[in-house]
C-alpha cells in the first residue's frame, strides 16, 4: 500500500502538484488521499481528473489551477517568509497527522519547533465576560509554564487571551482564511507576533476571505491540533460546540469550565459538563487527565483509517458503479455497509466514492460513513 513519504522533503515540482490538485475544486483530504494512492503522484492523478469527475456524473470538466497561479501563491509565501509543508515532511504538525482526513498542505509561518510541545487548544466566546479572559489567561499563562504549548482560532474574546498569555511559551494560531489574510483585522498584530515566536497556520489558499462556512473547518484543525480542547464560555449553538464536538469525535479530551446558569455565554459549556466533559476550575484539572498521554502524545487514540489500495485493482464497471450510487442516498451509510450490500471489492468501491466526490456529489461525514448530495 502506498504512503506518503515519512521525514523526507518534497521536490519544488512535487509541492507544486500538490498544491494544483489540493486547490481543484472538489479535491479535499479524503480525495486527495485516494488519489495520491491510487494513481502513485500528484502529477498523476492531476492527468485523470477530468475523466474521473466526468465519471462520477460532473456535468462539465473541473477546472485545475493553472501552474502558474500556483507559483504566485507560491512567491506570495515567500513574500511574507510562510512556507507550505506537505504531510509526511518532518515539520508537518504531528498531532494532526493522526485526525481522520489530515489536510495534504499546511501553509505555515514560524517556527515549527512548537509543534513538538504537547498542546491543549483554548477556545470560547467571542464577546468573553472579563471573568471568562481571565480564567483563560490564566489557564493559557499556567499550561504554558508546564510545558504546553497553546492552540486557537486567532478570534475576538477567549482566543485572544489565549494566545496573548502563551506567546512566550508557545502559540498555534489558525485561520479560517489565507495566511496574508488574518481574521479579525484588529488581531493582525497578535497575528504577526504569533508568527514570530510561535506559528501560524491555514489550509486554506492564499488571498482567501474567511467565510462562515470556513469557521468549521478552521475548528477541526484547532481540535486536531491538541491533546485536549477547553472550552472556557460558550453559547448554545456556538462555533466552540462545534469545536468540542469534533474534539470528542478525534478521541481529544474535552474539558469545560463551569459558569453562571444565568449568563448566556455558559449554557453550552455547562451543557458539555452535563455531556460528560471534564470539569475545570484550575490549570491541574486539565494538568492531571493529560499526564498520562504526554509519553504516548503522537499517537492517536483511535488509528487513521489506511485508505483503500487501489492500484493493483480493475476500476468498477458501469454497472458495479450504479450498484454502489443506488444503496446512497441523503442519510449517511457507513462505507463497510455499502460494500457488504453490494458485495464488491472495496477498492473498487472506493473508487466509485471517489469519483463521486470529485463531481461533487458525495458529501463524507465523521466515522466513515457518506450520503449523495441531491441538487435542486
Amino acid at each position: 500500500m502506498s504512503k506518503p513519504i515519512v521525514g523526507l522533503r518534497l521536490s519544488d515540482r512535487q509541492r507544486l502538484s500538490w498544491l494544483r490538485l489540493i486547490r481543484t475544486p472538489n479535491v479535499g483530504p479524503a480525495s486527495f488521499r485516494a488519489l495520491i494512492n491510487r494513481f502513485g503522484s500528484a502529477e498523476a492523478a492531476l492527468e485523470v481528473l477530468p475523466e474521473l469527475t466526468l465519471s462520477g456524473g460532473a456535468s462539465r470538466l473541473v477546472r485545475i489551477p493553472a501552474i502558474a497561479e500556483i507559483e504566485a501563491e507560491m512567491q506570495a509565501a515567500r513574500r511574507i517568509g510562510a512556507r507550505f509543508v506537505c504531510i509526511g515532511e518532518p515539520d508537518y504538525p504531528p498531532r494532526l497527522k493522526h485526525m481522520d482526513h489530515p489536510p495534504p498542505v499546511l501553509a505555515v509561518k514560524g517556527a515549527g519547533a512548537v509543534f513538538a510541545m504537547p498542546t491543549v487548544a483554548i477556545v470560547g466566546a467571542r464577546n468573553a465576560s472579563l471573568a471568562g479572559i481571565k480564567m483563560a489567561r490564566i489557564l493559557a499563562a499556567e499550561l504554558g509554564r508546564e510545558g504546553y504549548a497553546i492552540v486557537s482560532g486567532l478570534a475576538r474574546g477567549i482566543d485572544t487571551a489565549a494566545h496573548q498569555s502563551s506567546l512566550l511559551t508557545g502559540t498555534v494560531a489558525v485561520l479560517a482564511g489565507g495566511l496574508d489574510l488574518p481574521y479579525p483585522p484588529e488581531n493582525a498584530g497578535l497575528n504577526d507576533e504569533i508568527a514570530e515566536r510561535g506559528a501560524v497556520i491555514s489550509e486554506m489558499p492564499f488571498g482567501w476571505q474567511p467565510r462562515a462556512q470556513d469557521f468549521p473547518r478552521r475548528n477541526r484543525l484547532v481540535a486536531g491540533a491538541a491533546l485536549g480542547l477547553v472550552v472556557v464560555e460558550a453559547a448554545e449553538r456556538s462555533g466552540s460546540l462545534i469545536s468540542a464536538r469534533l474534539a470528542a469525535e478525534m478521541g481529544r479530551q474535552v474539558f469545560a469550565v463551569p459558569g453562571s446558569p444565568l449568563d448566556p455565554r455558559a449554557r453550552g459549556t455547562n451543557g458539555l459538563i452535563k455531556d460528560g466533559a471534564t470539569l475545570v476550575t484550575e490549570t491541574a484539572d486539565i494538568l492531571n487527565a493529560l499526564a498520562s498521554q504526554i509519553d504516548t502524545r503522537f499517537v492517536p487514540n483511535t488509528p487513521a483509517e489506511e485508505p483503500s489500495d487501489f492500484s493493483a485493482t480493475p476500476p468498477p464497471a458501469d454497472s458495479e458503479r450504479e450498484r454502489v450510487i443506488e444503496t446512497l442516498g441523503q442519510a449517511p451509510v457507513n462505507i463497510d455497509e455499502i460494500i457488504r450490500h453490494t458485495s464488491l471489492h472495496p477498492a473498487q468501491v472506493a473508487m466509485v466514492l471517489l469519483e463521486l466526490d470529485l463531481a461533487g456529489r458525495l458529501e463524507r461525514h465523521a466515522g466513515g460513513f457518506v450520503s449523495l448530495i441531491f441538487s435542486h
